[in-house]
């Protein structure tokens, strides 16, 4: 049985996270979307699901998946600050959902740079939106990168010796 790879356990994630868009998220619900008897009862349908996910990929799509759920406030924020042209209510859900994991990633998950998060939210796109959808949510997630990099700090020139 073959190991799901983190782009894979993102994608299930992303899934996950366009079902909170239907319906309030519960914990003992997605403990039961990852149970491996569900995982292999629809893995027929639809191959993403096929394979074994290992523990360090289950902790990942969780800690995710909840972290989305716990800063949905501010996510919704994030995006509609930087969705310019855009009202919030106007995007589609799986716009939305990918916007709320690449964001999540980018500031709350240490081993996904921003870039790359940008860079997977993309491919996402590109599989389960439009084109048209994929350039937007890059340019929006390159408006919250920016926004949330540190500026570089201008250094104060050094205190020479006084002149008497």
């Amino acid at each position: 049985m073959r190991v799901m790879s983190r782009t894979k356990a993102r994608e299930i994630a992303l899934h996950l996270i366009f079902e909170m868009g239907f319906r309030k998220f519960e914990e003992e619900q997605l403990d039961e979307r990852l149970d491996a008897d569900i995982m292999a009862s629809i893995s027929g349908d639809i191959a993403l699901y096929a394979g074994k996910l290992s523990e360090e990929q289950t902790a990942y799509i969780r800690a995710v998946v909840k972290g989305v759920a716990g800063h949905l406030d501010e996510l919704d924020r994030t995006i509609e600050a930087n969705a310019k042209g855009w009202k919030f209510n106007r995007l589609s859900r799986m716009t939305v959902a990918v916007l709320r994991l690449a964001i999540y990633e980018m500031r709350y998950v240490d081993d996904v740079p921003a870039a790359a998060a940008i860079n997977e939210a993309v491919e996402l796109a590109k599989v389960y939106d439009t084109a048209e959808a994929a350039s937007f949510i890059n340019g929006v997630l390159g408006a919250v990168a920016r926004a949330d990099a540190p500026a570089a700090q201008p250094q104060a020139p050094e205190a020479g010796p006084a002149d008497a």
